[in-house]
């Protein structure tokens, strides 16, 4: 009655988190807070809800599934002016898909990308570890092995897929990459974005990358897959890359992202979505087209963003566990049991951070195991009053 794959899924971390908590009380008197969860606090534009009203017509009409050819000419515009884009062609009609929150998006390539077999090997869906939860949900539900990346200081907190088995490698059907890496902030570079292409191309295999922390950084703007495909001259085959507003402009809520890259998977990503329904109504495509040309309140936030992480610079430097991430909004603390050291802080100092080891396979040695996840995401004195408390128990 009830598709047996769901039984393969475990519990989120969250809901594990709570469990490792359930029988610990904070103290009295101060305020918790919760830096385990990643869900930007800055505010959004004042604009989004002038646009929303003014086209609040809209909720009484079904959405187009594409998008509006706004939102697309939009988003094109911004990944030309992002990357610097010369040599490859973005087609607003083909190379682009509106989505509702790049969650959906990051869970559907997966039915999108593995072949349904009844015999022969079973298809691979190659993943960082630690990980997005949704990218192992999606490769289970999908019918697929997920295949876990260990990503870890040594490998610069990005997989490495040069090391893995040949017999793997013949049958990987798709693989997730995250720059910046979601929990350790690390960027890949082009010379790397290259290496992870050729290896698509090779074994024709989906390259997913998510880039949702794209835009949270210091100094230069981080290269994205697409700088790697324009400088090799090559269109984005085999290649999509994930985008959201959620960090990019703090509307989590609004549920808004885009897919791009290979025009033939965008072509099948737009074929599931007419079934699955899941188009985002016509307000929200609206006030999405206005943020995609807005770069006003992305520098506003990226600069709050970098006050706090100044702030954790300067309170935790002097501990090894310390290191300035490329980009995003985590801190990723080596801090030796992660489990343990969750449970203190939330009983002796009330914060609340994630333990690295929800965020790793269950298949042995964690690699995040000895690590916590700290989210930047509150007001600079909330935040830096957490850091404070965390620096006291290191």
């Amino acid at each position: 009655m009830i598709n047996e794959r769901l039984s393969l899924l475990r519990d989120y971390p969250f809901r594990r988190l709570n469990a490792l908590l359930a029988d610990i009380q904070p103290p009295v008197g101060k305020e918790q807070l919760i830096m385990s969860i990643g869900e930007p606090q800055h505010p959004y534009p004042e604009f989004v809800n002038q646009i929303l009203a003014e086209n609040s017509r809209l909720w009484g009409k079904y959405p187009p599934t594409p998008g509006t050819r706004e939102l697309r000419e939009s988003i094109a515009d911004w990944l030309i002016r992002r990357y610097s884009l010369t040599s490859i062609q973005i087609d607003p009609n083909r190379n682009i898909l509106p989505v509702s929150g790049t969650r959906e998006a990051l869970f559907s390539i997966a039915l999108v990308a593995t072949p349904q077999r009844t015999s022969g090997p079973r298809p691979a869906v190659l993943m960082p570890d630690p990980f997005y939860q949704i990218y192992s949900g999606a490769a289970l539900m999908a019918g697929a092995e997920p295949v876990y990346i260990p990503t870890s200081e040594e490998t610069g907190f990005l997989p490495d897929l040069s090391g893995l088995p040949e017999e793997t490698l013949q049958r990987t059907a798709l693989t997730y990459v995250c720059s910046p890496s979601n929990p350790q902030g690390a960027a890949a570079t082009p010379q790397q974005f290259s290496q992870y292409i050729e290896m698509a191309r090779k074994y024709d295999f989906v390259l997913a990358v998510d880039e949702c922390y794209s835009e949270i950084y210091s100094g230069r703007p981080l290269p994205g897959v697409l700088t790697a495909c324009d400088q090799l001259n090559t269109v984005p085959k085999n290649i999509l890359t994930f985008h959201s507003l959620s960090k990019r402009s703090n509307v989590p809520g609004l549920r808004s992202g885009f897919v791009a890259g290979d025009h033939q998977l965008i072509q099948s990503f737009g074929q599931l979505r007419q079934y699955t329904g899941n188009a985002s109504p016509g307000p929200v495509l609206a006030v999405a087209a206005a943020l995609w040309k807005d770069e006003a309140h992305v520098e506003v936030n990226r600069a709050l963003y970098q006050e706090k992480f100044e702030d954790a610079e300067t309170l935790l430097s002097k501990h090894p566990c310390f290191y300035k991430p490329d980009g995003g909004f985590y801190l990723w603390l080596n801090v030796g049991d992660g489990e343990a050291v969750t449970q203190a802080l939330w009983q002796e100092a009330g914060v609340k951070v994630m333990p690295g080891r929800f965020l790793s396979a269950e298949n042995g040695d964690a690699p995040g195991a000895s690590y916590i996840r700290v989210a930047l995401v509150h007001s600079r004195q909330k935040t830096a009053e957490g850091l404070r408390r965390i620096e006291a128990l290191l």
